[in-house]
């Protein structure tokens, strides 16, 4: 059974930081890209990051270059996702997802590979 689990959200004060960790079980994440995508109460799930299957090449949104970094850990088959300076409006549900290719930061509505999600809260 194919599985990805977010893990490593939480309650951070503004300026913190965070590791978001997306785990696959039954899938080689070497063969994928991974992306992380966020969402916001009330508002559409929007892309974060990816990563391409090579880890060669990254994509970000603007609203987090700069601050957040995505990588790969082939032993663990995990890929991260490290947010430093984090504001208020990085709180949401992030996920992560897989599929062939990045098509840039755009949602992975065709991917099959979703986690369930982890929150993450940026407040004082």
């Amino acid at each position: 059974q194919v599985q990805l689990v977010e893990s490593g959200g939480g309650l951070v004060q503004p300026g913190g930081s965070l590791r978001l960790s997306c785990a696959a079980s039954g899938l080689n994440l070497d063969h994928y890209a991974i992306g992380w995508f966020r969402q916001a109460p009330g508002k559409e799930r929007e892309g974060v990051s990816c990563i391409s299957s090579s880890g060669g090449t990254t994509y970000y949104a603007d609203s987090v270059k700069g601050r957040f970094t995505t990588s790969r850990d082939t032993a663990k088959n995990t890929v991260y996702l490290q947010m430093n300076g984090l504001k208020p409006e990085d709180t949401g549900v992030y996920y992560c997802a897989a599929d062939n290719v990045c098509f840039g930061i755009a949602v992975m509505v065709g991917s099959d590979y979703w986690g369930q999600g982890t929150q993450v809260t940026v407040s004082s």
